[in-house]
């Protein structure tokens, strides 16, 4: 399979084998998917394989067999013998209920904006293929083998960044995939392994003909929350990463500052044992564990430091304490991120074992949409303090002792640092602390004849924290370039040259050297990372370290003992 083409159009990728098995096909409809899995096939084209168990396959049966005979016997049904939404007192005859499942993708085919990135509509069909494993949806198995074809073969419907208000779930995003599937007609278009062809000539590559969808099949398919559950996973993936670089970033600033590790010794913790908090102390201790650059105060020791406080200030005494909520928060939306993936989020439901259908809600995307509001709010949270640390690594007047902005050649009067640099982050940070802002709460729309007149908004709010992801991951570049100038200079003051490797911790040297590896400048002990500022065009080397940030390579694989701790 053509990877590079899962590639298009995404602004989050992430090839980190550290969060799960790339090589291993992945099972759908008799275990519980994870996040991990769910972005290795959404990413990396891990193969798909549904379940041959003969209790799934005779559930899916099943639920198809108790349709039928609802549609031979008249029984009244919402969406299959009835109209949809406010129109769902329309009575449909038996020989019209076919129709009304083909006639559901064209209505619904409204989408606006951009494409979505393939990797999210990919998520979204595996997720889709999950839910109707369980039996309880009416649908043929042929039509969910199909999504299983389109994933193994590497063809993905194109899908648009606008149409739904989570309320009925993805109605609009997954009439898209739906049409594709079974190719109902050329406006329906899909990326078959980088090269764009409409819905029936890829059918026709693959070697399958149109279908006509069966009674329910198409409210089956379009009812759920897979699109914007699939983008959530991606986003939350992404986000455990940039925790984990966070801390990082944080590590090393902690020792350009020459700050103690006092501040996370276990009794302080112990004392006030919220888990996240608890996570960010020990993970603090490993990371700066070795280091020749910090003041080693665990053993309680208290030493007066001239013009500089006793202890540190907040944005070092109290990370872990501040690092903790957000921590916690994330490993809850990850809970129900994962309870999401693998519900049964269509309706009406078909309880065959007693030969009854139940209409219900489980299409509404509200944990989808508090998660994402929560999980851009976090990300925030996570910028602003990086940028507390970055104010403080520049100020000469609390920095103890580094230059102004981090100078490298202070004989050059002509030498202004990462003074432009710094600039940049402080126009990102504001952006994420914004995009932290609810929509899920706002803009209620009472839709389609009252009948969806409350809604989550969960499409909406996941495609932001997409949003989220990608400018921090910029922001991200810039916090990591001022954690290595300022260590190789703490290193001048520590050790009489600058090259880090040789006074820092084990754990962040890694850190160090793959992001001097990503933009190509090897340590020197006669030369910081920055010597000059006219030396090095610094937009590139931000674009550099926030590429690979996305394609999950040398920094992120550098903190990989931080990584298999969030998991």
């Amino acid at each position: 399979m053509n990877t590079a083409s899962l590639r298009q159009n995404t602004t989050s990728v992430s090839s980190s084998p550290l969060l799960g098995n790339l090589d291993k096909t992945v099972v759908v409809g008799n275990r519980n998917l994870t996040i991990n899995e769910v972005v290795s096939v959404a990413r990396h084209g891990t193969l798909v394989r549904l379940s041959d168990h003969p209790d799934v396959l005779q559930g899916v049966q099943a639920s198809c067999d108790y349709i039928h005979n609802a549609v031979e016997s008249g029984d009244p049904i919402y969406g299959v013998t009835s109209g949809f939404g406010g129109m769902a007192n329309v009575v449909i005859p038996r020989d019209c209920a076919a129709l009304l499942q083909n006639n559901l993708m064209w209505y619904h085919k409204v989408g606006a904006g951009k494409r979505l990135p393939l990797a999210d509509v990919r998520a979204a069909m595996l997720l889709r293929a999950n839910s109707h494993l369980h039996g309880a949806s009416g649908i043929r198995l042929e039509l969910i083998q199909r999504m299983e074809t389109f994933l193994n073969a590497g063809v993905t419907p194109y899908v648009y960044e606008f149409g739904s208000i989570g309320a009925s779930g993805d109605l609009t995003p997954l009439a898209y995939i739906s049409g594709a599937l079974i190719g109902l007609a050329p406006s329906y278009t899909v990326d078959f392994n980088g090269e764009e062809m409409d819905a029936p000539t890829a059918l026709k590559k693959l070697g399958l003909e149109p279908l006509q969808l069966l009674p329910k099949e198409g409210l089956a398919m379009m009812n759920g929350t897979s699109v914007m559950t699939g983008i959530a996973a991606n986003c939350l993936h992404d986000t455990k990463i940039l925790l984990a670089l966070a801390m990082g970033s944080h590590a090393l600033a902690i020792q350009g500052l020459r700050g103690t590790n006092q501040s996370f010794h276990p009794f302080i913790h112990q004392l006030k044992p919220h888990s996240g908090q608890k996570w960010a102390a020990a993970q603090m201790l490993n990371l700066l564990a070795g280091s020749r650059l910090i003041r080693d105060e665990l053993d309680g020791s208290h030493d007066y430091r001239g013009e500089n406080p006793i202890q540190d200030r907040y944005s070092l005494r109290c990370l872990a304490q501040y690092m903790g909520p957000i921590v916690d928060g994330i490993e809850q939306i990850q809970r129900q991120i994962e309870v999401e993936l693998n519900a049964v989020t269509d309706n009406p439901l078909i309880d065959v074992a007693n030969q009854a259908s139940y209409h219900g809600g489980n299409f509404l995307g509200q944990y989808i949409g508090v998660g994402m509001d929560q999980l851009r709010y976090y990300m925030g949270l996570l910028a602003k303090h990086l940028d507390v640390q970055i104010a403080y690594l520049v100020a000469p007047e609390f920095n103890n002792g580094l230059p102004p902005s981090l100078v490298g050649n202070q004989q050059r009067n002509v030498n202004m640092g990462l003074k432009g640099l710094q600039i940049t982050g402080n126009s990102i940070m504001p952006l994420l602390t914004f995009y932290g802002n609810s929509i899920t709460d706002r803009f209620p729309t009472h839709a389609e004849q009252y009948n969806q007149n409350i809604n989550s908004q969960g499409f909406a709010s996941a495609n932001l924290a997409r949003v989220s992801v990608e400018i921090f991951q910029q922001y991200m570049a810039i916090a990591l370039m001022f954690g290595v100038q300022a260590v190789d200079l703490r290193t001048y003051l520590v050790a009489d040259h600058y090259d880090a490797r040789v006074t820092l911790s084990p754990a962040t040297k890694n850190l160090y050297m793959a992001v001097r590896d990503v933009v190509g400048q090897k340590p020197s002990p006669g030369r910081p990372y920055i010597w000059n500022d006219d030396e090095q065009p610094l937009d590139e080397h931000i674009a550099l370290i926030a590429e690979d940030i996305a394609d999950g390579g040398q920094i992120v694989q550098a903190l990989k003992e931080t990584l298999f701790s969030l998991d």
